[in-house]
This record gives structure tokens, C-alpha cells and sequence, in this order.
């Protein structure tokens, strides 16, 4: 018996999160940096048809559309979805589920899944549905905290001594990268671990750990970035190809 995400729990959490200026985790720069990730790992051109999956306020969907993508964000929560349509006129958000999406099947040329795949317990579905809306030859990239960095396992871990809980769903943990690769490689994917560094946060929820952010934010740049440290960076950065047969 596997897990099921705890829906209503995600988009009342979302919700609420939806009416705070401080909503979005990473710098501008970070936010870039993604993006450059994103079109580094996947090979999509200018013009090509991505799906933004868990956009909240289309922070990442806007800047796929900066980039010249035809782009469409999806998110659970209804008030991001709003907030997002008040921010970015004219940028294609909608409100559902990603493990149900409303699409045909072979819609995209790729995918975006916006740190979304560590909220299901069991993330298989949803990499199902991934491979389903890509066209042959489409390729996606997910981002999400990685469980083999000290940092993201001491805070987000449920195991950890330090683990809390504020800040979170209680579907979240960090991911194990050979996990994650797994459930894509069982969908159907060939499948690509990579990792990534130097994603500054600017907030967290808890108070006692926001006296710690700018000290992690240098050690996740300063040392984590050095290559040898490379599979216990903060963020694990999973992408794959639909097999074009």
C-alpha cells in the first residue's frame, strides 16, 4: 500500500501561502539559474510547447516565456493561480491536478516540474502523467531538496533530530536521487541525475533557522559548489527523455 499526497491539505497550505509577499523561496538570480538549468538539461528551443507543473504565482512560467517558450502553468492552489494571473497579464495559468492533468495525451514538447515531485509520498503517478502529456522525444527536468545534503536532511528530514515541520506540507521530504531517477526510469524515461548549488534562499518559515539562512547560503555556495561535492548538493535536478519509439 504506497502513500497518497493528502490533497487538501497542499492547496489549503498553498493557500494561505498564496497572501504573503515573502511567498517566493529563491532570489531572482536563483530563479535564473534554474531556468538556465532547465534549457542546459532538456535541449528545448525557443518556441517549443512546456508545461510549468506545481507553478504556484508563475514565477518559473514567466521566465520560460521570457526564454520564447509557448508556456502553460499549473498549479493545485486556486490562489496562487489568481496571484499569479494579478502579477504576469496575459501569462497561461490554470488551476490542477498533476496527477490528473487536463491535457491530451502528447500535448508538450517538455515539462517543468517546479520542486513538486518531493510533495507525493508516492510520485508515480505523476511521472506517468508526465510521460504521457510529452510528445515523443520530449524531455522534462524536475527540481527538489536533496535528502543526501546535510542541510536539507538535518531540517526536512522527518528522521532528523532537527527536523520542523514549520514551513511545509506534511507530504514533503527531500529525495533520494537514485529514487527519483528510478520512478522516471520506470515510466518510461531515460533518465539523468544531476545537481545544483548556489540557490540562495531568501526566506524561511521558522524563525529560529532564519538566523542560520545567510551562513547556509554562503556553505551551499562556498563549499557545496566545489565538483567533489557535487552528489550532496542541496538541489537534485532530474531529467529525462521520451523515447522517441
Amino acid at each position: 500500500m504506497h502513500a497518497i499526497q493528502q490533497k487538501e491539505k497542499e492547496i489549503a497550505f498553498f493557500d494561505h501561502h498564496a497572501e504573503s509577499d515573502v511567498y517566493d523561496a529563491f532570489t531572482p538570480e536563483s530563479n535564473e539559474l534554474l531556468i538556465s538549468a532547465f534549457k542546459r538539461l532538456t535541449n528545448l528551443p525557443s518556441g517549443s510547447r512546456i508545461i510549468d507543473i506545481g507553478c504556484g504565482s508563475g514565477v518559473f512560467t514567466q521566465l520560460l516565456r521570457e526564454a520564447g517558450y509557448h508556456v502553460v502553468g499549473l498549479d493545485i492552489s486556486p490562489k496562487l493561480i489568481e496571484r499569479g494571473k494579478n502579477v504576469y497579464p496575459g501569462l497561461e495559468l490554470i488551476v490542477g491536478d498533476a496527477e490528473a492533468l487536463p491535457f491530451a495525451n502528447e500535448s508538450f514538447d517538455g515539462v517543468l516540474l517546479s520542486g513538486i515531485v518531493h510533495h507525493f509520498p508516492d510520485p508515480r503517478q505523476l511521472a506517468a502523467e508526465t510521460y504521457r502529456v510529452l510528445r515523443p522525444g520530449g524531455r522534462f527536468m524536475a527540481f527538489d531538496p536533496n535528502r543526501m545534503n546535510p542541510f536539507m536532511y538535518l531540517y526536512r528530514d522527518r528522521s532528523s533530530p532537527l527536523y520542523s515541520s514549520v514551513g511545509v506540507t506534511e507530504n514533503e521530504r527531500p529525495l533520494l536521487p537514485k529514487q527519483a531517477a528510478a520512478v522516471f526510469k520506470n515510466a518510461g524515461f531515460s533518465v539523468m541525475t544531476d545537481y545544483l548549488s548556489g540557490l540562495v534562499l531568501q526566506y524561511l518559515a521558522s524563525k529560529w533557522a532564519r538566523h542560520f539562512l545567510p551562513i547556509y547560503n554562503w556553505i551551499d555556495r562556498a563549499i557545496f559548489g566545489l565538483n567533489i561535492l557535487k552528489p550532496v548538493r542541496s538541489f537534485v535536478l532530474t531529467s529525462g527523455e521520451k523515447p522517441l519509439a
